[in-house]
Formats: structure tokens, sequence, C-alpha cells
């Protein structure tokens, strides 16, 4: 079995002990303490020491086994070394070569962004306190632990085996890391045991023995599983995954190595998914889907491989990880809305889809259409978006029957106020239309085009542009041509109408785009639209009209009525007050402007004004005029320059940054479709 080695940065035992040391809070006494404490345990971890070396290898992981084949071999990251706080990156021409051409293949799903939302470009970095979680571990009563022999290829192979069983056990031991200080030198003997391990299964062969599996399984969880805390990230309409950061595990220096280990012990050529099948089981998987709540986005990236690998090694977990997925994604939608791995589990799924057989079985379908839709209703949709288009455009391709549904859905569960999320619907709809048969096009294009007629007319400009570029898009160009007949009288009242009235000259440009397109396609329909769109407009006049006079006529029949006088005069006797007085001029002229209101406000201070001065001694009236002067300026100055609601550029934690830059991804892209699609 071919496996490329895990991409991992190591630092000197001495560089982790100060890396864990010394949190962002408390710069000066924590970095003093760190001191003290490397100086108190730099006897005992000299050994250690000499034993490790700082290496860097490739992160992706080749699917080439009986159970699930590679498609496409994703591009290999730079390592980068993280040293005492430098970082180094190697002078590698082949890794800086696939570093530029990072851009997905067509056929995988988009990678899950780590540092999304984080302008780093703008946003200056400020140095405050980490925001960090330390998961409530049950924390082993005797963390002593004692430093075992090194493991490597000159250990006795008589001794190898037992050597690995008491390391594994060794880093079955818990340590508190909410307090950072607290048994640095038993942290640095379990991070070296797990970094042996790492290397010792990356570079040996027949190390996976039928004893080890139930041992090394047993770590894993003891490690992995675990009670999350409760999220410090708002729910429901308060979330904002643009501004809201992400908060780091603090345990992360020793999960980090354990999910590496799990990723080694996945992919050696030596393990054999018939003798795991014991121990990796459907509650070993629950409790697998439960971490991707985690609020570390480095976590789910890790999960996301391992779940992926289990997918392929294990057929008869295949049917229960789908079921359990779906469960996640129902609580989602329907109870509580809000869950960290919902754009990694998406990232999962779309792999899955794109390795299903033909024809689709019912339950994918009802997958598609009972599951993936309706996450389109949720809030924070832009956190998983491309995710999910990607899966949605994956159905498509494999039966194309299923277009009208699925866009009769989006259609229905279209945003009607939230004009963001309509920007990104109308992304999706593009890219559903680039694969859509042009049968199943004409079954929806009513419907649809009345949305599009609706979008074009929006009075925010991102969503009229974003209509309009449909025409500049080939394929939908070519569809609209042959369905000319149907789509222009439904358009071309938008269109025309928006041409004269929409307040962005960027959005006239792209209607007369669109006009000429119409006209050059068929003048003599264009002609007819717009010879049946004037007659419209008049009879519409016609209407108003007709209305206004049977208003008159109301009138008059009410001035014939003997009491009309009476309660005309009862009228004259009620005083009008300054508000009723500015609502009769509203319904008298209808069209109540900026200038006419500041003007009425005006007479009313110049009104207040005068009483003022009749009633009070002129050092109060000049007392009032000079403090009325400078509103009346304000307002002058508010005229001209209209009040615009900025959203705030918060300032991004440092060490969060520089954390999730750091982190290297387990594996680039999940291309690896499984090859026997009918265990779907």
């Amino acid at each position: 079995m071919d496996n490329d080695a895990l991409e991992t940065a190591t630092k000197s035992p001495t560089a982790a002990v100060a890396a864990v040391a010394v949190p962002s809070s408390e710069p000066a006494v924590t970095a003093a303490a760190a001191a003290a404490a490397e100086a108190s345990t730099k006897n005992e971890t000299a050994t250690i020491n000499n034993n490790i070396k700082v290496t860097t290898a490739t992160n992706g992981i080749k699917e080439n086994s009986s159970n699930f084949s590679t498609t496409t071999t994703p591009a290999a990251a730079v390592p980068i070394v993280v040293t005492s706080g430098i970082v180094v990156t190697p002078n590698n021409s082949e890794a800086n070569k696939t570093d530029k051409d990072s851009t997905p293949p067509r056929d995988a799903p988009p990678p899950t962004p780590i540092t999304k939302g984080l302008n780093l470009s703008t946003t200056p970095l400020v140095r405050k306190e980490k925001r960090q979680s330390s998961t409530r571990y049950n924390v082993s009563k005797n963390c002593e632990l004692t430093a075992l022999s090194p493991l490597n290829e000159k250990t006795p192979a008589t001794e190898r085996e037992e050597l690995l069983l008491q390391k594994i056990r060794q880093c079955c031991t818990l340590f508190d890391f909410s307090e950072p200080l607290s048994d640095l030198k038993w942290k640095e003997v379990k991070r070296a045991a797990l970094h042996e391990m790492v290397e010792y299964l990356s570079s040996q062969n027949g190390v996976i023995t039928e004893i080890i599996y139930p041992e090394a399984i047993n770590m894993f969880s003891v490690n992995l599983f675990r009670t999350l805390p409760p999220s410090s990230n708002p729910n429901g309409a308060e979330f904002d995954p643009e501004e809201d950061e992400p908060t780091l595990e603090s345990s992360w220096p020793h999960l980090q190595l354990v999910y590496e280990l799990i990723l080694r012990f996945l992919e050696s050529p030596d393990f054999q998914p018939n003798i795991a099948k014991r121990f990796i089981d459907h509650h070993f998987v629950l409790q697998l889907l439960d971490l991707f709540d985690s609020e570390d986005p480095r976590e789910r990236d890790f999960l996301k491989t391992v779940l992926h690998r289990i997918y392929g090694k294990f057929l008869g977990l295949r049917a229960f990880i789908r079921k359990q997925i779906n469960n996640v994604f129902y609580r989602f939608i329907y109870e509580t809305e809000h869950h960290n791995g919902i754009a990694e589990l998406l990232e999962i799924l779309g792999s899955i889809i794109n390795g299903f057989a033909l024809p689709l079985k019912e339950e994918h379908k009802q997958f598609l259409l009972k599951v993936l839709l309706p996450l389109h209703k949720a809030k924070s949709l832009s956190v998983y978006h491309p995710q999910l288009t990607y899966c949605v455009v994956q159905f498509l391709e494999k039966d194309p029957s299923l277009s009208e549904a699925v866009i009769k859905s989006l259609l229905k569960f279209w945003p009607k106020t939230h004009s963001p999320k309509e920007v990104m619907f109308l992304n999706e709809l593009e890219e559903l239309l680039d694969v859509i048969e042009p049968a199943e096009f004409q079954k929806v294009m009513i419907p649809l085009f009345r949305q599009i007629s609706k979008c074009v007319s929006s009075p925010h400009f991102q969503v009229a542009e974003r209509a309009l570029y449909y025409w500049n898009n080939e394929y939908i160009m070519s569809l609209i041509t042959d369905n000319s007949q149907v789509i222009l009288p439904i358009m071309f009242p938008a269109l025309n109408r928006n041409s004269k009235t929409h307040w962005n000259k960027t959005i006239h440009g792209l209607i007369y785009n669109a006009l000429k397109l119409f006209m050059e396609m068929n003048q003599r329909l264009f002609d007819e639209c717009s010879k049946n769109y004037k007659q419209e407009k008049q009879m519409e006049r016609e209407k108003l009209s007709q209305r206004e006079e049977l208003w008159q006529q109301v009138e008059s029949l009410a001035k014939t009525n003997p009491e009309w006088t009476k309660s005309r005069r009862f009228s004259d006797c009620l005083q009008m007050s300054d508000s009723q007085i500015l609502y009769d001029q509203y319904n008298e002229n209808c069209d109540l402007t900026y200038d006419k209101l500041d003007q009425s406000q005006q007479l009313q201070q110049q009104q207040q004004q005068q009483q003022l001065l009749q009633q009070s001694r002129p050092q109060a009236a000049l007392k009032q005029q000079s403090n009325q002067e400078p509103r009346e300026i304000r307002g002058g100055r508010n005229k001209e320059k209209p009040l615009v609601r900025r959203k705030s550029d918060l300032p991004s934690d440092s060490g969060t940054v520089r954390a999730l830059i750091e982190h290297k991804r387990p594996d680039e892209y999940l291309t690896t479709p499984p090859p026997d699609a009918n265990n779907y």
C-alpha cells in the first residue's frame, strides 16, 4: 500500500516547553515562570533532546486499497518548520510549484477554509488574551511518567512490540491544560512518546500486530472522546462567522499528535479492517461525530480526514455513517441551528456522492430533498454554502431528472429580506443551470425567470448585478435563446422599468446589455413586448384616473348631505397640531422631500422662538437663539452628507491567527470515491 508521510512540524522539547508555558495573558509573569521551569527540568530532559529530530514531510495521504481507490492525487503543501517561534519555509522548488497551483480539481469538493473571516491584509494584529477552551478531562491521578527508551530502527526486534505497548499505555495519561505551568515535565514525556510512535509507524513495516489493535484504539478513545465545553459563540441571528473568532483547544499540542497517530494507524499497510472492526464500531463512530461540534477548526480538519478514512476502510459502517450524519443535519435544521462542523461533514459527503452508483437509490434522492435542500433555510448558510452547492450539483450531474425538484425547492426557500443570502442563492442557481439539460430547463423556466425578474428589480445593487450577470453566461444565453418566446415577455417589464428608475449606474449598463441581446435575439418579439408594455402602462393610467373620478363622485354626493355643513363647521373648530399639519401637507403634495421637511421644521422652530421671546426675558431669548444655531448648522450638514452605517472592523487575535496559519492540513482535498459503488 502506497502511503505518503504525514506533514509534521515538531519543536525541540525545550522550545515546546516554552511554547506551552507562555500563554498570551500575563506575559511577563508567565515568561519568568517558564524560564524557571525550563531551568529546573533541563537535566531531566537532556536525554530526551538528544533522541528527537526535527523532521518535515508531506501531509497528503493517498487512497490505494481494495476498498478505496485514488482518482486524483492532492497537491502537497509546503512544509513549515517552527523552531523557537521562527517560521522557516524550506527552499523546495517542487513544493513552491505545487503551492502556487493549489486550486482544487473540478471533481473535488471545495475545502473548508481554516482562517475564514480573518482579513489578514487590512486588520491589525492586536496582542490580547487568547480565547482558549480546555475540555474537562478526567485527569489522571498519577501523572508522573518515566521516559522510556527510544523507539526506532535501532531498537532490537524482540523488544519493539513490548516497548510500543508501553508507550501506548503511557499515553493514556491525561493532563490538565487549563493550567499551562503544571506538569510540564510529564507533558513533555507524553508528547515525545506520541511523536516517536508517529515516526515509527511511518518508517517501519509489520509493527501493527493483533495485540496492538485494542490498546491503540483504547488510547485514541481516552485522548479524543470527551465532553466539549459550552459554545462561546452566540447562536441564531447573532452568530457572525465573519467577525467571531474561533476558540482554540488548549490541549492541542497532544491532540494533534494523537490525530496524526490515528491517521498513520489507519493508513498503515499492516492495518487489517477485519480485526479492527471489533473495536471501531457504531459507538466509536458516534463519539467521533460528536467531536465535529468542536470550535477549533484544526481539530475539525483532522476529524474530517479520519472519518473519511474509516468510511473507506469499513464497508459495514458506510450506511450507518450516512444515517448518523443525516441525524446531525436534522438536529441542526429543526432544533438548534448551531453546529460548528456542518461544512466539514458536507465536504465528506461531497466525496461520497461522487461515488454513488447509477441509477440513484431512493434513499439518496430522499437525502437530497429532505436534508440537503432544507439546509438552505439556516441563518448561518454562508459558513457552509460552497460545500452544500457542490453536493447539490453532484446530484444533478448524476441524475438530471432531479433538476425540477431542486430548483423549485430553491425558489421555495428563496430569501425575501436578506440580500447577501439572495446573492448566494443566485450563485448556486447559476451553477445548477450550467449542468441542467434543455428539456429539464423548460419545466422550470417560467417560475425561475419570474424570480430572476424580481432580483433584477431589487433596490440592492449587488442582487440586481448578480442576476444580470446571467446574460454573460454562454450556456444560459443559449437556453434563453431557444425559449425566448416565453422568457422575454416575463423579463421585459422589469428590464424596461429599471433601465430608467434604478439608482445605480452600473445596473443601467447591464440592463442595456441584456435589452440589446434580447433585441438581437428576436427583433419582432422585442417590438411586440415593447408595444404591450406601453399599452399596459396606458391602462394603468386610465385605471388611476377612473379611480380618482369615482372618489370625486363620492365626495360630491357627500356634500349634498344636509349634515355636511355641520360636520365641516365642527372640524373647523378643532385646533390642528403640528403633526396633523405636516400629515396634511404630505397628503396634499405626496412628494415630501428632505428640503420640504427641513423647511417645515425650521418654521416650527421659528414659531417656538417667537413664543419664547414673548413670554421670557430678552436674555433668555438670546440664550435660546444661541443654543438653536448649532442644531440648524447640523441639519444643513446632514442634508449635504447622508448618514452611513459602517460595519465595525474588529482586530484579530494575533495568537489565534498564528495558530491557524501554522496548522498543517492532514489531507488537502477529499477526492477519493469508493470504487465499489454497489455498497452504497
